[in-house]
């Protein structure tokens, strides 16, 4: 991953059903939008050590990165069109989120290794 290339993290729960649910759609979302940005599923549990002090309370949960500048963070509602819609506007730069810059460090970290799918060749 390209340290200036934007990413998407889902962030989520296991335990989650509506985190379960999303994962289709999150996929899709990867499929479509590869070629301009990586999409990483990180388990907040799983990855606790790695994120910190980290509390989210509604999932699922995107945060959405420019490089390093955040462009969303927070909750979506599990439906791919208003995905869509939020992951263009923020790829565009359209978006800007007041986000802990440590908190988008400690997830850019994990994206590499957390890839939905890989970026077209």
């Amino acid at each position: 991953m390209s340290s200036e290339r934007p990413w998407v993290a889902c962030l989520c729960a296991a335990w989650c059903v509506a985190c379960r649910e999303y994962g289709a759609t999150f996929a899709a979302l990867a499929a479509q939008f590869g070629g301009e940005a990586d999409f990483a599923w990180i388990d907040i549990e799983d990855d606790a050590d790695a994120l910190g002090d980290l509390d989210i309370e509604n999932f699922p949960t995107l945060l959405i990165a420019d490089g390093r500048v955040a462009r969303f963070f927070g909750p979506v509602v599990p439906q791919a069109s208003a995905a869509e819609r939020l992951i263009r506007g923020a790829l565009a730069g359209g978006l800007a989120a007041d986000t802990d810059p440590a908190l988008v460090e400690h997830v850019a970290a994990l994206v590499p290794s957390r890839l939905v799918a890989a970026r077209p060749a």
